[in-house]
């Protein structure tokens, strides 16, 4: 039982270095997901919604870079829909983070689907009562020059 245990915490470890080994460089020139994290969740009557900073409400309807990883949406080695997250997904599953860590992405054309990270430049929506509960979308999207 031990043994499996020490199998489970190597197995644990190695995929945490892969995560790690992936993180995002900062960037001046790209919205920062810190930036992004700027958001509450408040309840009104009977459900939650985000209130978001006055830096995080400036960004909406404007063109921005932001940087991160896709996760798909769609089946194909190419993608007009998906997800970009300020993480590695580690698991095929499983969402990284929260609505604050992602941003729905509709690209102008099909981009080639990749493990490492993007830049994307378009047109930023700040959504603050999407029945899917997503907080941002970056609409038109195009790999950044």
């Amino acid at each position: 039982m031990q043994r499996v245990a020490h199998t489970f915490l190597a197995i644990a470890l190695l995929a945490a270095a892969s995560v790690a080994a992936q993180t995002l460089p900062d960037r001046k020139d790209v919205v920062s997901w810190k930036l992004l994290a700027q958001v509450e969740l408040v309840k009104l009557k009977d459900r939650y919604l985000p209130q978001f900073s006055a830096g995080v409400a400036a960004l909406n309807a404007k063109e921005v870079k932001v940087q991160g990883f896709m996760l798909p949406l769609e089946m194909g080695d190419k993608q007009s829909h998906f997800i970009l997250s300020s993480m590695p997904s580690s698991c095929a599953f499983c969402m990284p983070g929260g609505p604050e860590t992602m941003v729905e992405v509709k690209a102008k054309k099909p981009l080639a689907y990749g493990m490492e990270a993007v830049v994307l430049t378009g047109k930023l929506s700040v959504l603050k009562d999407d029945p899917a509960g997503i907080f941002y979308r970056l609409s038109d999207a195009v790999p950044a020059k």
